[in-house]
């Protein structure tokens, strides 16, 4: 893996990984704290139409992506509070629609349509260097929303009816981790592909939950967690020559299996050796 280092390919994918993982760490553990998993998967699917518009329209296909998922995850966002009874058919449709409205744009646009199967299944040694420009910018502006809002959050991720009752500004919270839900979404895209970016959005947030003792040192936690996956999955990716965004997923879900089953195994041991 090392030796791979001296590639400037390798290089951008390292960068990528540790810039994924960090909106991974962050939008993740709000994504699980919040219950939004269904959502979320909702918002990742729908960014494949603006996958369609990128290559339809000539356009970035990153800005593209970001601002079709921001606006798709405005409306799932909206029946979410305002008909929460709703709120699962809904995201279903638009989950369905987004992808649809993109392979129909992608089939009505002329050329060679290669590329289409790393924003599936992810293509991290694909990342140009402009993307890596914007993931760091987003990062930069996810940390910053975080910081600022982390008391309102906080209260609203674990007691929407305390936060309420303490005059809390609790809708806009929603949509504001909803909309950041969006972006972490399209910068893991890059990374393991639609098909599989709940399971990189999730796991580490999971397995941080274990030992974290607060929102911050739970999203510290999942950031490490995530850059351990990618970095193994790349290495993995790398060794055996197989598809790098799947590679990621089966490291993150060996960690998931083998975090799980010594946890199982703790309390087996404290029931049987009490104190």
């Amino acid at each position: 893996m090392l030796d791979a280092l001296s590639y400037d390919f390798m290089q951008q994918a390292l960068a990528a990984s540790l810039l994924a993982s960090i909106a991974c760490g962050v939008i993740g553990t709000l994504v699980v704290v919040n219950r939004l998993v269904f959502l979320a998967g909702g918002v990742s699917h729908a960014a494949y139409g603006g996958v369609g518009l990128a290559f339809h329209y000539g356009w970035p296909v990153l800005p593209s992506a970001i601002g079709f998922s921001v606006a798709s995850s405005m409306l799932m966002a909206g029946v979410a509070l305002k008909r929460p009874e709703k709120a699962d058919t809904a995201i279903g449709v638009l989950w369905a629609a987004g992808m649809a409205f993109g392979i129909i744009l992608i089939d009505l646009t002329p050329g060679y349509k290669a590329d289409l199967m790393s924003f599936l299944f992810g293509s991290i040694l694909a990342v140009p260097v402009t993307d890596l420009y914007l993931m760091a910018a987003l990062d930069a502006a996810l940390l910053a929303v975080v910081a600022l809002c982390h008391q309102t959050l906080l209260v609203a991720s674990f007691d929407r009816e305390f936060a309420e009752a303490r005059g809390l500004p609790v809708r806009t919270a929603h949509y504001l981790v909803v909309g950041m839900t969006a972006v972490g979404v399209v910068m893991l895209i890059r990374v393991v592909g639609l098909v599989l970016v709940m399971a990189l959005l999730t796991i580490p947030p999971f397995i941080a939950a274990r030992s974290a003792r607060s929102l911050p040192s739970m999203m510290a936690a999942a950031t490490a967690w995530s850059t351990v996956f990618c970095v193994g999955g790349l290495a993995l990716a790398y060794r055996w020559d197989v598809t790098s965004g799947a590679a990621i997923i089966a490291v993150a879900s060996a960690g998931f299996m083998a975090v799980s089953g010594a946890g199982v195994l703790r309390r087996a041991i404290g029931r049987r050796n009490p104190q």
